[in-house]
């Protein structure tokens, strides 16, 4: 069975749920194999990735590939294609990632599908599905030329574990001199709060144009606390200014699925339904009736959330203490 390349998503050596989830697509293609770019692995990283079924770690830890933003990635999976001529390769649909996918496709001339939400086996081919058009409209695709190389959208597939005992491979790579052009001078380190990261969070409480005013972001920040929550927003949100654009749900900002998702003031437009239409319970709460959203409602409230979203804070807090 042939490899399928997972390039490894991580902060500080610490592997992200983005990598499980390719990983578990990986299984349905053939023999998963992680590629970890960069200092910083360790056993604890190394038995991450092979609980979700890595038979095979590829490691290029040398420091001078931290240096350099995106190329080294790219140059180090287009040896391990030549090298091993993998099935696929998988890459997490992120800003870098989606750089570091194109590049690798100029190397090893092959063809690229981004941003899908699944992958599957269909005979000798890897088909990819993407949600298009916000979401209104599913597209199934195939590279037709070389190794399929695909990026895919987070929090589109759950991950699941099926444990391994993955090999460790060491990986010399030699960087050409363009993937040295450009050069990482400094790193300052996320300011964050005590709240989960919105895109791996279990609980999503999010706030639309309903909210009114950065100052009514109180409400939605109490209720997401009281649940150990992260705080979403949608695109008017952040457009006008009352929350951060990096909170921002939506196809134009992060896609969420968590196990609980509730919209309060969001009238649902499909740009925002594409973000967060996979989360697994949605509660709506919404003063318009007719509001879209409430079309992917498992519990609906209409009434002003400023008088609903407090009295579930209140009775939450009853129930906790």
């Amino acid at each position: 069975m042939a490899e399928v390349l997972v390039l490894v998503d991580q902060v500080d050596g610490a592997v992200k749920k983005s990598t499980t989830e390719l990983l578990t697509a990986a299984r349905g293609l053939g023999e998963p194999a992680a590629v970890w770019v960069g200092p910083g692995i360790d056993d604890a990283a190394i038995a991450t990735l092979g609980e979700y079924g890595a038979t095979k770690v590829y490691v290029a830890g040398d420091d001078e590939l931290a240096k350099h933003p995106v190329a080294p990635a790219a140059e180090v999976l287009a040896q391990l294609v030549g090298e091993v001529s993998p099935a696929a390769v998988l890459v997490p649909s992120t800003a870098d990632g989606k750089e570091t996918a194109a590049r690798l496709a100029v190397k090893v001339g092959s063809g690229i599908i981004t941003d899908a939400v699944e992958v599957a086996a269909d005979g000798d081919r890897v088909v990819a599905t993407q949600s298009v058009f916000g979401g209104s409209t599913i597209v199934h695709s195939t590279v037709t030329h070389g190794v399929p190389i695909i990026t895919v959208r987070g929090n589109a597939i759950a991950p699941e574990a099926a444990a391994a005992t993955p090999a460790r491979v060491d990986v010399t790579v030699e960087l050409s001199d363009a993937a040295k052009k450009a050069t990482i001078t400094g790193h300052t380190a996320a300011v964050k709060g005590g709240r989960p990261e919105l895109t791996e969070a279990q609980v999503v409480v999010s706030g639309g144009r309903g909210v009114g005013s950065a100052d009514g972001f109180g409400v939605i920040e109490a209720l997401a606390d009281s649940l150990g929550a992260a705080v979403g927003a949608s695109r008017a949100a952040t457009d006008a200014g009352w929350y951060p654009h990096q909170y921002q749900v939506g196809q134009t900002g992060k896609t969420v699925s968590p196990q609980l998702y509730i919209a309060n003031g969001i009238s649902g437009a499909i740009q925002h339904r594409a973000g967060m239409q996979t989360s697994k319970t949605i509660v709506v709460v919404n003063k318009d009736p007719e509001a879209p959203i409430f079309e992917l409602a498992d519990y609906g409230v209409v009434g002003d959330l400023f008088s609903v979203v407090p009295q579930l804070t209140e009775e939450i807090g009853k129930r906790s203490n």
